[in-house]
């Protein structure tokens, strides 16, 4: 541990402050109860540590991540180098003889070793992760000591990078490599072993795919763990606060959706469904509020006779609230798609809440692909069925929000009424081409209610090809970045 246990309250309200601003609550509740876990265990057992604040703290499943970053930032595991006992292999010329370092660390995923791998992953960072002056592409100095790689002034190096380090070690391209490894040593015991030895015949396609997903699994550990510590040594030259910033991953429901890669899109996908629950719990709450309408001054009248004409007892109108039709218009096109899919699925998941929903998809044309958001449907592959519809593509495949427009006018005259709520997600990039603001006006006069859903930030709507204020002109539009944004709009568009 690195803080003196004197300036441990002081840290530990630091610590708090840092999961607050990443969007974790933590209440004052949560940090009585993590100061009684830290009076309680040894801070030398760092992990005993890590689990006793966790189970304090956290309330809620998605921000594991999120804590552990910052855990090994506030309670790293130690200062400088910190290697243990595995060590980089050196050439002769000094620099990393990478072809051994792999071998290495080949054989470690092929037996799991989950600590010599931690070793090794700062030996790595240690070696191959330095950046700065004087700091080549496989680190500079040999040896056993910390300072190899250093570069900058006073021998310290400028910054620490994971994906040079990684880049040089090419971990995933290990994994045919290891399963051969782990076959050979099935086929060994197997040829060792009795005839009446019930593992004896022990292979199959299942244990193949076991073995892969397994081996998958301790290559993205090791990544993880050259990350984590990158994290920890650019911590040492930034400041923990500078390093919070930039490197601690995001939660899931504050990832932007134009700039999430293929894992938090799938992690976005996987919470579709909890936050479909919350958003209806809100709702039921929204309702049971909602419950006294406006005063019915007939019944109040009648009321008040018993009481001399004194209206003791006001009676209100009960609200009988319609569930409106909703219909769904996205641009499917480039990095708005992840955004468009996950909306889509949302809104399939509270389709409880709306008499009828209607999905329209577009790029510079436009199909519907209701029927692909039934109930019980595999939603997972969704979005290759909805790109190989004939028609959402009319010309050159880059999008067209006028003419996708005009389409669906024409195409389904019909779909906007005075019950539905019509709801565009897009970014509003035209391409420079006519964003036919009289149809969307034509549409907003027709339907109950018209919102633009945009996941671009404020600050670049109009710029460049975007017609984002033009449209706010003609109908609300709001910006829904993340997940916790579009949940905050769906929740208020939701019907009470």
């Amino acid at each position: 541990m690195t803080a003196p246990t004197a300036g441990l309250p002081a840290h530990l309200v630091d610590f708090v402050g840092a999961l607050r601003r990443t969007g974790i609550a933590v209440g004052p509740g949560e940090s009585v109860d993590a100061a009684a876990v830290m009076a309680e265990l040894d801070l030398l057992r760092r992990e005993q540590l890590r689990e006793g604040l966790a189970a304090a703290m956290l309330r809620r499943s998605g921000q594991r991540a999120v804590f552990d970053a910052l855990f090994d930032l506030w309670f790293p595991l130690g200062q400088g180098a910190a290697l243990g006992e595995v060590a980089l292999p050196y050439a002769e010329d000094g620099s990393v003889d990478v072809e051994a370092l792999r071998d290495l660390l080949a054989g470690l995923l092929r037996d799991g070793d989950t600590a010599a791998m931690a070793e090794l992953a700062r030996a790595v960072v240690d070696g191959l992760g330095a950046v700065g002056r004087g700091t080549g592409g496989q680190g500079q100095g040999q040896g056993g000591g910390g300072d190899r790689g250093e570069g900058g002034p006073g021998g310290r190096p400028s910054s620490w990078s994971a994906y040079q380090a990684l880049n040089v070690v090419r971990p995933e391209t290990l994994l045919a490599r290891v399963l051969a490894d782990l076959r050979r040593g099935r086929e060994t015991q197997r040829s060792r072993a009795r005839p009446d030895d019930p593992d004896a015949g022990w292979d199959s396609p299942f244990a193949e795919e076991v073995s892969r997903r397994e081996v998958r699994e301790r290559i993205a550990s090791f990544r993880r763990m050259v990350t984590d510590e990158t994290r920890r040594r650019g911590a040492e030259i930034r400041g923990r606060e500078a390093a919070a910033r930039t490197g601690v991953p995001k939660q899931g429901d504050r990832v932007d959706f134009l700039t999430a890669n293929a894992e938090q899109l799938a992690d976005l996908r996987r919470r579709v469904a909890p936050l479909a629950r919350h958003l209806a719990s809100r709702l039921a709450a929204r309702r049971r509020r909602a419950r006294r309408g406006p005063i019915d001054l007939r019944r109040t009248l009648r009321r008040s006779m018993s009481t001399g004409g004194v209206p003791m007892r006001p009676a209100h109108r009960r609200p009988r609230p319609g569930r409106p039709e909703l219909v769904l218009f996205c641009d499917v096109s480039g990095s708005v798609a992840g955004f468009s899919h996950f909306t889509m699925m949302l809104v399939q998941a509270l389709r409880e809440q709306f008499s009828r929903i209607r999905i329209f998809c577009f790029v510079d044309g436009c199909v519907e692909v209701t029927d692909l958001f039934g109930p019980g449907n595999d939603l997972g592959g969704v979005m290759a069925e909805i790109t190989a519809r004939p028609g959402l593509v009319a010309f050159d495949g880059h999008s067209d929000y006028g003419s996708a427009l005009g389409r669906l006018r024409e195409g389904w005259p019909d779909v906007v009424g005075p019950r539905t709520s019509l709801l565009v997600l897009g970014d509003a990039r035209t391409n420079y081409r006519d964003p036919n603001l009289a149809v969307l006006g034509d549409l907003a006069e027709r339907a109950r209610h018209v919102h633009w859903l945009n996941p671009e930030p404020q600050a670049q709507w109009g710029t460049g090809d975007s017609a984002a204020r033009r449209y706010g002109q003609v109908v609300p539009m709001h910006e829904c970045r993340t997940a916790a944004q579009l949940a905050g709009v769906v929740s208020g568009l939701l019907p009470v």
